[in-house]
C-alpha cells in the first residue's frame, strides 16, 4: 500500500495556546469536594459513580487519571454559568425536549452564512423567521488553513478559530440563540487532531509521552498488520491508513487525511483531555455535540477498527459525564453504518449512549427513490429503523456539508432483483447528469476506478432539477423540479425523528460552481454545495411566485404539518403498502387520531390503495396522485 504524502501547504495561523494540563496527578480528591456545595452535583455524581468508575477501570485499569476525570467534572460544574445550570434543571424535568414535533433544525457554515460569529448573531431574526429550534454550525474551532478538511482538522479543541471569532463571541451567540429558543449544535471531532495540534507537534519533536497520544511506529510491521484488516476511508483522495512523518521518523495512523492524526484512546490522558474540552464547550453554551466519526475511535489489531465494544464504553461514559455536569446537553452520533449497527449507539433505556443519530441511510434511500421512482428500498429501510427500540431517535435530512455516499442495503437490493453495483453506478451517474433522462446537475466525489465506487455532490435544488430547468428555460421541467424538492422535504420531515435543513435549501440555492476558480478549494468537489449564502436571493422569499417564495412557503407548510398531535415523541409510526411501488405511505397514530402521508416519487400519475385493518383507519378509497405530489390525510380523530 502506498504511503500518504507528508507534505502539506504552509500555514499561517495563530499558535495554539496550551489547554489546562491534565497530566499531573495529585492526591485523590472527591469530585464533589471541588464543586459548588449546592448538593446538585453530588446527587447527580452519586447516581452514576459506580458505573462510571467501573467502566473507566474496565478500559484503563487502576489509572490515576480517574481522579483527574472526576476533578474535571467537578471543576466544570463549579464554573458552569447560572443560566445554563437553570437550563439543566429544566431539561431534567423535560428529558424528551429534543423529540417534540416543533423541533426544526438547520446546518450551516458560519463563514459562508454570515462571515463570523458576531455577524451571525445579527442574523438571528432570519433564523427565528423560520421557527428554528436547532442550529448546527459546522466546525469552528481553531484549525490550520487551508488544509483543514472543512474544519474537521482541529488544532485546539478549546478555542474558536480566529477567522471566525473568539470564545467570547461563541458564548454571546449561544446566549442570544437560547433567548430565541434555538439550541446550538457543534461538531466534536473525536477521532483525530490536526497534525499542527500542540500534541502532534510535541510528538513530531520526539516527545514519547505525546507520541503515545497517537499511533506512532518505527517501521511498517504494525501498520501493515492494521492495513490487513482496516478498510481505507478515502482510497482515492487519501489512500492508506498511515503516513510517514520524516521529522519524527515514524509512521503515524491517519485514517482520514495525512494532516489528521488518529488519537489513541487506549491512553487515559487522551480521554480525560478530550472530555475536558467537551465540558469547556458545554459551558460556552453548546447544547448538542455531533460526535464525528465516533465508530472509528477505538483501534485494536486484528479487527477492522469499526464499532468496537470500547467505543460504546466511551460514549456511555460521555453520556454519564453530561448527565452529571450539564444534563441540558445531548449527544448526536454520526454513525455511517448499516441499521443493524445503529441501535448499539443509543445504548439501552437503562444505560443510554447517544440521544440521537444522523439518519444517513434514509437520506441515501430518499435520493435513490427519487432517481428511479421506486420506493421499495426506501420503505424497507424505514421499516428497519422503525423496528428499532423506542429510545432510538433520528435527525432527518436531505443534504448537509458532506457528499451522498451510496451505502444502500445490498442484501435487500438482491432480494428485490436489483444489481447493487449497477444500481450504485446508475445513481451517481444520474446525479451528475450523465444518465439519459436525468434532470440533475451535480458532481462525483472520490471516484474509485478499481471498485467503481463514487459519491455525489450538489445542493438539493440542483439535484432535484431546478438548476438544469433554469438553464434550459424549460418551464414544465422547472415546475416538476420544484415539486421534487418539496416532495423530498415533506417526506423527510414525516418520518420518525426531526427534520434538519441544509442552509440555502429553504430558498432553493443552486450549486456554487465558482469553487473551481479557487485553488484552495478546487480539489474537493464537496465545495460545490459549500458556497456563500446568497442574501440577494433570500430577499426574494417575500416576492410571490419566485423560487425562493415557493420553497419558503413549502417549509412553512412542513412546520405546520408537524404541529399535528401525531408528531408527538411517542406517536406510533409505520409504513403501509400502497400497491404502487412509486408511492410511499407512512401512517402516524397518536391516541385516537391517525394521519397518513402519501408521497409519489414517480414521474407519472399514481394511485395509492391502502388495505384497511383494525389497527388504523386508512383511506377507504384509492387516492390519486400526480407526479411528485404528496398528500397528508387525516383519517381518524
Amino acid at each position: 500500500m502506498s504511503a500518504k504524502s507528508h507534505a502539506t501547504k504552509s500555514k499561517s495561523v495563530k499558535p495554539s495556546q496550551p489547554v489546562k494540563p491534565v497530566e499531573s496527578i495529585e492526591p485523590a480528591v472527591t469530585a464533589s469536594a471541588t464543586a459548588s456545595d449546592d448538593g446538585i452535583f453530588s446527587a447527580r455524581f452519586d447516581r452514576h459513580r459506580d458505573e462510571l468508575e467501573s467502566l473507566f477501570r474496565m478500559l484503563y485499569g487502576e489509572s490515576a487519571e480517574l481522579n483527574e476525570f472526576e476533578r474535571a467534572m467537578a471543576d466544570a460544574y463549579a464554573d458552569r454559568p447560572a443560566d445554563l445550570k437553570a437550563l439543566d434543571i429544566a431539561r431534567e424535568q423535560d428529558p424528551q425536549w429534543y423529540k417534540r414535533g416543533d423541533m426544526f433544525g438547520m446546518t450551516m457554515y458560519t463563514d459562508l452564512f454570515a462571515g463570523d460569529l458576531k455577524k451571525l448573531a445579527g442574523k438571528i431574526d432570519y433564523l427565528k423567521e423560520q421557527k428554528l429550534t436547532y442550529l448546527h454550525l459546522m466546525p469552528l474551532l481553531q484549525m490550520p488553513h487551508p488544509d483543514n478538511d472543512g474544519g474537521y482538522a482541529i488544532e485546539d479543541f478549546d478555542a474558536v478559530d480566529p477567522r471566525i471569532g473568539t470564545n467570547e463571541d461563541l458564548a454571546a451567540l449561544t446566549k442570544k440563540l437560547r433567548e430565541a429558543g434555538i439550541s446550538l449544535c457543534l461538531d466534536f471531532v473525536m477521532n483525530h487532531t490536526a497534525s499542527s495540534h500542540r500534541w502532534a507537534k510535541a510528538a513530531e519533536a520526539g516527545d514519547p509521552k505525546y507520541q503515545d497520544y497517537y499511533f506512532c511506529y518505527d517501521d511498517r510491521t504494525v501498520p501493515d498488520q492494521y492495513d490487513a484488516q482496516v478498510p481505507q476511508v478515502f482510497p482515492n483522495t487519501a489512500p492508506g491508513n498511515f503516513t510517514y512523518n520524516e521529522k519524527m521518523g515514524k509512521w503515524v495512523m491517519t485514517q482520514f487525511y495525512p494532516f489528521q492524526w488518529d488519537l489513541n484512546y487506549r491512553n487515559p490522558k487522551v480521554f480525560v483531555a478530550m472530555m475536558s474540552s467537551v465540558l469547556h464547550l458545554a459551558n460556552l453554551g453548546v447544547e448538542v455535540f455531533r460526535l464525528d466519526a465516533v465508530p472509528y475511535i477505538w483501534k485494536q489489531l486484528g479487527t477492522n477498527c469499526r464499532n468496537l465494544p470500547q467505543v460504546h464504553t466511551i460514549v456511555r461514559m460521555m453520556r454519564m459525564m453530561l448527565e452529571i455536569v450539564c444534563p441540558a446537553v445531548v449527544l448526536k452520533g454520526e454513525v455511517v453504518m448499516s441499521p443493524k449497527e445503529l441501535a448499539a449507539y443509543f445504548g439501552t433505556p437503562e444505560r443510554p449512549e447517544c440521544h440521537m443519530l444522523y439518519n444517513v441511510s434514509i437520506m441515501v434511500n430518499l435520493w435513490s427513490a427519487l432517481a428511479n421512482g421506486d420506493t421499495r428500498l426506501l420503505k424497507a429501510q424505514i421499516d428497519k429503523l422503525d423496528a428499532l427500540p423506542e429510545n432510538c431517535w433520528f435527525v432527518n435530512y436531505l443534504r448537509c456539508h458532506d457528499d451522498i455516499g451510496w451505502g444502500l442495503d445490498e442484501d435487500e437490493e438482491v432480494r428485490l432483483a436489483i444489481d447493487p453495483l449497477k444500481h450504485k453506478e446508475f445513481l451517481y451517474h444520474f446525479y451528475e447528469g450523465a444518465e439519459p433522462g436525468s434532470w440533475a446537475m451535480g458532481e462525483l466525489y472520490n471516484y474509485d476506478e478499481a471498485s467503481k465506487d463514487a459519491r455525489s455532490c450538489g445542493t438539493t435544488a440542483s439535484l432535484c432539477g431546478v438548476e438544469k430547468a433554469i438553464i434550459t428555460h424549460d418551464k414544465p421541467a422547472y415546475e416538476k423540479a420544484i415539486g421534487r424538492d418539496l416532495l423530498m422535504h415533506r417526506a423527510m420531515a414525516f418520518l420518525r425523528g426531526f427534520p434538519m435543513l441544509n442552509c440555502g435549501d429553504e430558498i432553493g440555492q443552486l450549486n456554487g460552481w465558482e469553487y473551481k476558480e479557487d485553488p484552495d478549494r478546487v480539489e474537493d468537489s464537496r465545495n460545490l454545495h459549500r458556497s456563500p449564502f446568497d442574501w440577494n436571493k433570500a430577499d426574494e422569499r417575500h416576492t410571490e411566485g419566485t423560487l425562493q417564495s415557493r420553497l419558503w412557503e413549502g417549509m412553512e407548510g412542513l412546520r405546520e404539518m408537524r404541529s399535528d398531535p401525531c408528531f408527538a415523541p411517542d406517536a406510533w409510526v409505520t409504513t403501509w403498502d400502497t400497491h404502487d411501488d412509486g408511492v410511499l405511505a407512512v401512517v402516524r397514530k397518536q391516541g385516537e387520531r391517525t394521519i397518513v402521508g402519501l408521497f409519489n416519487f414517480a414521474d407519472r400519475d399514481a394511485t395509492a390503495t391502502m388495505d384497511s385493518t383494525v389497527d388504523a383507519t386508512l383511506p377507504a378509497e384509492p387516492v390519486a396522485l400526480t407526479p411528485y405530489e404528496y398528500k397528508v390525510i387525516v383519517t381518524h380523530e
